[in-house]
């Protein structure tokens, strides 16, 4: 059975301060996102899926991230089983990212 990494926010933030290559996406819609934003990731909203789903990348590692890790762990189980190796979940989502990163991030 195709799988997927669950990641945490310390994990994450510690690949993107060595310069690790990745993708972190953010499926949430775009009011959520006006509240509260990761630098670096790019929004691409789950309810325009059909617009992106091709343009995942399979050569980068992609991160996928909500805002408890429960929508983005459903996109990486669906990219998993398509057949795409490189996929992760950002678990806890945003708001682990708030609590375990960065405080400046606010919670909603």
């Amino acid at each position: 059975m195709a799988s997927y990494q669950d990641l945490g926010a310390a994990d994450v933030a510690a690949m993107m301060r060595r310069g690790d290559v990745l993708r972190l996406i953010d499926v949430r819609e775009p009011d959520e996102h006006r509240v509260a934003q990761i630098a670096g990731a790019e929004l691409w909203p789950l309810s325009r899926a059909r617009a992106w789903l091709s343009n995942v990348p399979r050569d980068t590692l992609v991160v996928f991230v909500c805002h408890h890790g429960m929508r983005s762990a459903s996109v990486a189980a669906y990219f998993a089983e398509h057949d795409y190796t490189n996929i992760a979940n950002l678990t806890g989502g945003i708001d682990a990212w708030s609590c375990d990163v960065d405080p400046a991030v606010p919670r909603y």
